[in-house]
């Protein structure tokens, strides 16, 4: 087998790892119905997914009305998290042959880690849930540094690094955020045309663009064979 080029291969996990749609959709409506506003689709929620629950919220609210007062916000940001928390794994799946990737990378040594904006309670205890905890090595949710180190800043993905001995990295997405974290961090990212976009997938801006977790392998390979 040809070696991947990467010691630490960090993933998204929200529209990257896990197909997480179905879980959070009931818990953004059940916010919303506190708010007294409509409720959302399914597809409509896809797309309010990145940046952390709280972006998510603030774009729910935005999309069936606007902006509520602070305190509001605040009441309906801690009946989204309960409802969740609740039922973090209820439907939510790793997407097709995100477990056979998994498992390849590991065959080649590659160590695998965990990068959302996801608070990492929420992300710990999603991967527990789905027995997933113990193929990583780190895990960082967009709380972990604070904030306003979180994707699309560099921070997580450098710490990251830091914490599993250095090396070569490459980061896997869905998101912008994903992207711009990786580019701002100086590291190669794959891009999915799956997943819960901000923007379509071929304006990602990634340095490939993936159908189906078994071209991870390859996109890899190719992706360290690049000049720098």
């Amino acid at each position: 087998m040809t070696a991947i080029p990467f010691r630490i291969v960090g993933f998204d996990l929200d529209g990257t790892l896990v197909d997480s749609a179905l879980d959070l959709a009931p818990a953004v409506n059940h916010a919303l119905r506190a708010a007294g506003r409509p409720e959302v689709s399914l597809e409509t929620t896809r797309s309010l997914i990145g940046g952390g629950a709280r972006r998510m919220l603030e774009r729910a609210l935005d999309v069936t009305g606007g902006a509520v007062e602070p305190a509001h916000f605040e009441d309906l940001h801690e009946r989204l998290l309960e409802h969740y928390t609740a039922n973090i794994a209820a439907n939510t799946v790793p997407y097709p042959g995100c477990l056979d990737a998994l498992d390849a990378l590991a065959t080649h040594d590659v160590q695998l880690a965990v990068v959302t904006n996801k608070a990492e309670d929420l992300a710990r205890l999603l991967l527990g849930e789905l027995g997933l905890t113990h193929r990583f090595a780190s895990i960082m949710g967009g709380d972990t540094l604070g904030r306003e180190r979180a994707k699309p800043a560099p921070d997580m993905i450098h710490e990251t690094v830091a914490r599993l001995g250095g090396g070569p990295f490459a980061m896997v997405g869905d998101s912008t955020f994903d992207v711009l974290a990786a580019k701002n961090a100086g590291v190669p990212v794959v891009g999915l045309s799956f997943g819960y976009h901000d923007v379509p997938p071929h304006e990602l801006g990634a340095d490939f663009l993936i159908d189906h977790f078994d071209d991870l392998m390859e996109a890899l390979r190719r992706l360290g064979a690049r000049p720098a």
